[in-house]
């Protein structure tokens, strides 16, 4: 599958926050629409049903932060920092990340499909039983992270490295095995022999 063409415009912004400190805040069903944030502290803040609509994020912190049924529609982020941060049912449809860091980042659950991570170091990360149709994972370095049951059709996977992530009950359909590195990835028999099909094998049970 082709590379996904790059250079989507910043969404314009109607208000902006720069350089301000909100670590270990509460952000509890707030709303937010259109908001430039730049140079902020977000570690260790907490969002419950937190909105967060065409909003841009650059020089964020959000690290050891944690957010519940939150949504982060059509935003940006670039040159964050997601270390340890946790994102349980949240929904990130239609986002781009540049340029951001995401050691030890944790997703449970949620939509994160259409996001952009093009180019991501995700080796350290787990992510379990999200939604990722469409995801832009091209040339994302993925190796030994868990990347389990999720949603990935339609996903572009093109030249990302699967060198033994735990692959186990995600959906595979998209992935072409000769344009990604997947020695030693971690799948399934199912997922086995949708690899093998995908090589052109005939694959046979008697």
């Amino acid at each position: 599958m082709a590379d996904r063409a790059q250079g989507t415009p910043t969404p314009p912004t109607d208000s902006s926050v720069d350089r301000e400190d909100w670590y270990g805040r509460d952000l509890d069903g707030e709303t937010f629409e259109r908001v430039a944030f730049g140079d902020c502290d977000f570690s260790e803040i907490t969002t419950t049903g937190a909105t967060f609509t065409e909003c841009t994020f650059r020089n964020v912190r959000f690290n050891a932060s944690t957010h519940t049924d939150s949504a982060f529609a059509n935003c940006t982020f670039s040159r964050c920092s997601f270390f340890d941060t946790t994102f349980t049912r949240c929904k990130t449809v239609g986002s781009t990340f540049t340029e951001c860091t995401f050691d030890l980042l944790k997703v449970v659950g949620g939509n994160w499909s259409f996001v952009t991570m093009a180019g991501a170091d995700l080796r350290s990360v787990t992510v379990t039983g999200a939604r990722l149709r469409e995801a832009d994972l091209t040339g994302a370095r993925c190796q030994g992270a868990v990347l389990r049951d999720l949603d990935l059709s339609g996903a572009w996977l093109h030249k990302a490295d699967f060198t033994g992530t735990d692959l186990r009950g995600s959906d595979l359909s998209a992935l072409d095995p000769l344009s990604s590195i997947v020695q030693g990835a971690i799948v399934d028999p199912a997922q086995a022999l949708v690899v093998a099909e995908a090589l052109g094998l005939d694959v046979r049970t008697h």
